[in-house]
């Protein structure tokens, strides 16, 4: 949940459901059969609204928030198989709608479907993730997926982190776990996974119930088998009250190190991109530390529901890419290119970035909890390419995510 410039992701939740309600989001289809085409052909337009893609694929028909993609690399003959998430909705409740792609992301098929019984009281900010290794009696290869679960619970509300697993590459699911339940009206959202370099499962979350003390904290618990979990321990916890670092995504580098990117929003901070670093996994320094700025040579950098991703070049550190929802520049202002511009790093996330085209243009996104918001990188090196998934809106009002591929940044 953010403050400032950022929409708060109640709100989002809110937003959305009352959207639907009054038309403005045309709640999804029911869920297609595992193995069938659900495909959606239709593909944006270069004459769009503010807040539209101006490219792309639609992934599926309604709408489709929050998406992440991965490409199996865990899962033996399925390994290059591309799997997608994205948050949808089904007769008033929140579903997790999951595709695969084998066609390195030039189509995708709608195989399976995460129907968590608190959904039907909101669904939020889901992540996606391949188990490199076995954990416990999990499998390496085995998908995991969580969200953020009953934000529209009302004045009584207790948010959820539930821990879905599926051993046949996202065509089925069944629970694990309950991962953690907020102690009080304080939401949980944005939940991301790792393992852990001995071999833990980590969840990180941004945590709403320390309040006054902290707005929002970044959080984590970890278990040695998916289904028995610790207890939530800080990450970070900015000593200003009102700082509210949140939105963490958490990538293990090639040379065995983690790097976590995530945004600071409240106070002066606006939303803006940090990153931090760990030799483990669990532990990431002085948890009152902010981090450091993401930023380019020239000082642009982005604000608002960032994502990171990388892919092996040869060095030990890797090539970083990331994405944000606004791209700005060293004056604060929204810069020219943003909706329309990834960032790209050569040194293992050290030192400057540098700007290159994103495969998906959104026209103009703004501070809103659709346009461009928390959009997902795939590098596939192999073919040069980069594929992206971001939402925007349609002709009609409806938040959906539309995907394409463009040229890999070198």
């Amino acid at each position: 949940m953010s403050v400032s410039r950022s929409v708060p992701r109640a709100l989002l939740a809110v937003v959305a459901a009352l959207a639907m309600m009054l038309g403005l989001i045309t709640a999804a289809p029911r869920a297609a059969a595992a193995g069938a085409d659900a495909t959606a052909t239709s593909t944006a337009t270069a004459t769009v609204s503010k807040g539209g893609a101006e490219n792309g694929t639609r992934l599926m028909d309604g709408a489709a928030l929050y998406p992440r993609v991965i490409r199996l690399a865990h899962s033996g003959r399925a390994n290059g198989r591309i799997i997608a998430s994205a948050v949808t909705f089904a007769d008033g409740a929140g579903v997790g709608a999951v595709f695969q792609s084998t066609d390195r992301g030039r189509s995708f098929q709608r195989i399976g479907s995460i129907t968590d019984p608190g959904a039907t009281k909101g669904l939020c900010c889901s992540t996606l993730f391949e188990l490199p290794r076995r954990v416990g009696k999990l499998p390496a290869g085995t998908l995991l997926w969580s969200a953020s679960v009953g934000q529209d619970a009302g004045d009584s509300r207790r948010m959820t982190l539930p821990l879905w697993a599926s051993r046949d590459h996202g065509r089925t699911w069944s629970k694990l776990a309950q991962v953690a339940v907020s102690p009080n009206f304080g939401g949980l959202w944005e939940p991301e996974l790792t393992v852990s370099r001995d071999g833990r499962l980590v969840l990180f979350v941004s945590d709403e119930s320390q309040q006054p003390t902290h707005s929002q904290v970044l959080a984590a618990t970890t278990s040695r088998d998916g289904v028995h979990w610790g207890t939530l321990s800080n990450v970070v916890a900015a000593d200003d009250p009102e700082l509210r670092p949140g939105m963490p995504m958490v990538r293990r580098a090639p040379n065995g190190t983690y790097l976590m990117s995530y945004e600071i929003c409240g106070g002066t901070q606006e939303c803006r991109q940090f990153l931090r670093r760990s030799a483990d996994g669990v532990h990431w320094g002085d948890q009152s530390a902010l981090g450091s700025p993401l930023t380019t040579a020239d000082g642009q950098y982005f604000e608002h529901a960032p994502t990171i991703s990388w892919y092996p070049d040869g060095t030990p550190g890797g090539r970083w890419l990331t994405v944000g929802q606004m791209l700005y520049g060293s004056d604060g202002q929204v810069a020219k290119g943003s909706g329309a511009t990834v960032l790209t790093n050569r040194t293992g996330g050290y030192g400057p970035w540098r700007s290159a085209a994103a495969p998906v243009r959104i026209n103009n996104p703004y501070n809103n909890y659709c346009p461009n918001y928390s959009s997902s990188l795939l590098p596939m090196p192999e073919r040069g390419a980069l594929l992206e998934m971001a939402t925007g809106y349609d002709s009609s009002g409806t938040c959906t995510t539309y995907f394409a591929t463009g040229a890999l940044p070198r």
